[in-house]
């Protein structure tokens, strides 16, 4: 158990994660989770409730959880190697402060206006980034 926990603090601390939700493990397994959940509520009012089946499902559980959480970081990685310096440092922006707009991808890089109008449109079309809004009021955050 502390092997799980210390990966799983390791991946959260070092790397950033994108939206992961254990929701999204236990819907997958539900039959599982009835399962250990019944075998557990079974014995809850006895002298020695019986913790086992609950808690060994809720640590596979996150034991999965942090895999999908591995893979994420992976590939991301592999997306983040590929992209130019100006579309990395819109993509860093945008996750430091939410969002992001192109006056302040100006400021921030010292590039042009058209130069930057072309990453941001790269990024929209790649799905990294989603855009709100049009003209001079528009801004990006991650998706």
């Amino acid at each position: 158990m502390r092997n799980v926990a210390q990966a799983f603090a390791d991946i959260v601390r070092s790397e950033y994660v994108p939206y992961s939700s254990l929701e999204s493990v236990i819907e997958h397994s539900k039959e599982a989770y009835y399962l250990a959940l019944r075998q557990t509520q079974g014995t809850i009012r006895t002298e020695s409730p019986n913790w086992q089946p609950w808690l060994v499902f809720f640590l596979r559980s996150l034991a999965e959880q942090m895999w999908r959480l591995e893979k994420k970081v992976e590939r991301e990685k592999i997306v983040l190697a590929a992209m130019p310096e100006l579309q990395l440092q819109i993509v860093e922006f945008a996750r430091e402060h939410g969002r992001v707009t192109i006056g302040e991808a100006i400021k921030l890089t010292s590039a042009s206006r058209n130069t930057l109008k072309q990453h941001f449109r790269t990024l929209v079309e790649r799905g990294t980034l989603n855009q709100h809004g049009s003209g001079r009021g528009v801004w990006y955050d991650l998706r």
